[in-house]
């Protein structure tokens, strides 16, 4: 574990955290005017190993070269030129800072990144991280990595679980989840949505599927799977030759049948590291997926997407509503899948990078 300390005068900025990976969805935007909860989960922190915030370049002034030596493979509006490495935590692990009130005004219903640190060290003063709260972003705290230092705390050193021990110990993220907007009471509250964690997962990885698949059609398992990743991979892949078949592997499941070219696999959430398989199936493009994403697509939790048929069994009374469900088809996140797609070295490909600069029919045909 460690604790962030001031870089100006060492004070203990945070409480003791733990690190685990960025979250796919750490700089989603979405909807409009939607409430989203906290991004990390108490006692951890992430690290973006990209450069984020002003100041910006445009890809002009950037250019290709400079992009690609910055692991950038395709044309994308702007690029920070902001330090890398900011640090990402709940807003109450925060410990001795203060609010820069000059800072903090100028957005929809909360703070916005976008003049920059927001927050001080309530010692020194020091800009020292950005709080985030505004509606359609994930509340979070972003740490200056050139303003904090990160410092051990003694007796707290963990090894990060193992691939066996996590599918006992993880969790699994549901697909749904209730949404709501600012200024709503419980009352008006709109009822439930597909999963903004869901959204950005599909997004990064359907970028990896497309990569994976050579240009060609891909199938994936029946289930939520098609239900996620399916219709998009058809509109986006040409048809005609048989498709290249996408399934899931990982822990503690059996190895693959016949020859399967895509393994759908987690990856850690501690480390960020893919699971990588073992024997004949190592030569296997992986596609990686968020952790709790990976566990609830191989052992779902029980929850009927409709209202079963029949009799309740002997003994069971009960007459709860079903659950509401999502009121349209699944899109991926395009936000996410343009970041991740243009930081594929596939993305050079012709036909990949036509997909990556022409997203506007497939919003339309709201794969996204």
């Amino acid at each position: 574990m460690f604790v962030f300390v001031c870089a100006g005068c060492d004070a203990e900025l945070t409480v003791p955290l733990s690190r685990v990976t960025l979250p796919a969805h750490a700089r989603q935007q979405y909807g409009n005017g939607l409430q989203l909860p906290v991004l990390m989960e108490p006692g951890t922190f992430a690290v973006d190993p990209d450069p984020w915030g002003p100041p910006w370049r445009t890809w002009e002034e950037v250019g290709p070269a400079e992009a690609a030596a910055r692991g950038v493979y395709a044309p994308v509006p702007y690029l920070s030129d902001a330090p890398p490495g900011a640090v990402v935590m709940a807003p109450g692990d925060t410990r001795g800072t203060v609010l820069l009130p000059e800072r903090a005004g100028g957005y929809c219903c909360g703070l916005g990144p976008g003049d920059g640190p927001n927050m001080a060290c309530e010692g020194c003063g020091l800009p020292v991280a950005t709080r985030v709260d505004d509606c359609s972003l994930w509340q979070a705290v972003w740490l200056a990595p050139d303003a904090v230092h990160r410092l051990p705390v003694d007796g707290t050193r963990t090894a990060p679980l193992s691939w066996e021990e996590l599918p006992t110990e993880g969790r699994a993220t549901p697909p749904f989840e209730p949404r709501g907007r600012w200024g709503f009471s419980p009352e008006r509250q709109d009822g439930s949505s597909w999963s903004p964690r869901w959204e950005a997962a599909a997004g990064q990885a359907l970028a990896h599927l497309l990569a994976a698949s050579e240009g060609g059609p891909v199938s994936v398992p029946h289930g939520l799977a098609t239900v996620v990743f399916q219709r998009s991979l058809d509109l986006l892949l040409p048809t005609g030759p048989p498709p290249r078949r996408a399934v899931l592997a990982g822990p503690r499941l059996p190895a693959p049948e016949g020859d399967a070219p895509i393994l759908l696999v987690p990856a850690h959430p501690e480390t960020g590291r893919a699971w990588t398989p073992d024997g004949g199936a190592a030569s296997a493009s992986c596609v990686p997926l968020p952790f709790g994403v990976w566990l609830w697509l191989v052992s779902p939790e029980r929850y009927l997407p409709a209202p079963a048929s029949g009799a309740l069994p002997e003994g069971v009374l009960r007459d709860d509503p079903p659950p509401a469900l999502p009121d349209r088809l699944f899109r991926a996140d395009p936000g996410v899948f343009g970041h991740t797609l243009a930081r594929l070295l596939a993305v050079r490909s012709p036909w990949l990078r036509t997909i990556h600069e022409n997203l506007s029919p497939y919003l339309r045909a709201r794969i996204f």
